[in-house]
């Protein structure tokens, strides 16, 4: 049974900085490239963060120098790092991974976690 399980949502004033953590089961994880992806009402889910098995790393170039996402094979989790928070970021963010080559609406979610950034 594959499980993508986010944590580390929150309500954080602009400028500050969260880290969201995605535990996974179920997965064949060293070989998968695993993706933040954030969406808002209204609006269509976008990657935000996205890195592959090799460790290339892809950013929405909002959080571009803002945004670090990063990968421990040893636990099967996969985070991101995010820093000077802006209002614009808030959203849900959900966990993804995939074997299939680009960054579609494909693969395995989680449920996702709210980050609300606002003062």
């Amino acid at each position: 049974q594959v499980q993508l399980v986010e944590s580390g949502g929150g309500l954080v004033q602009p400028g500050g900085s969260l880290t969201l953590s995605c535990a996974t089961s179920g997965i064949d994880f060293s070989r998968s490239a695993m993706g933040w992806f954030r969406q808002t009402p209204g609006k269509q889910r976008e990657l935000a963060a996205g890195i592959t098995a090799a460790g290339s790393t892809i950013y929405v170039d909002s959080g571009k120098g803002r945004f670090t996402i990063s990968r421990d094979n040893t636990k099967n989790t996969v985070y991101l790092q995010m820093n000077n928070l802006q209002p614009e970021d808030t959203a849900v963010y959900y966990c993804n991974a995939r074997r299939s080559p680009g960054w579609g609406s494909g693969g395995y979610w989680g449920q996702g976690t709210q980050v609300t950034v606002s003062s």
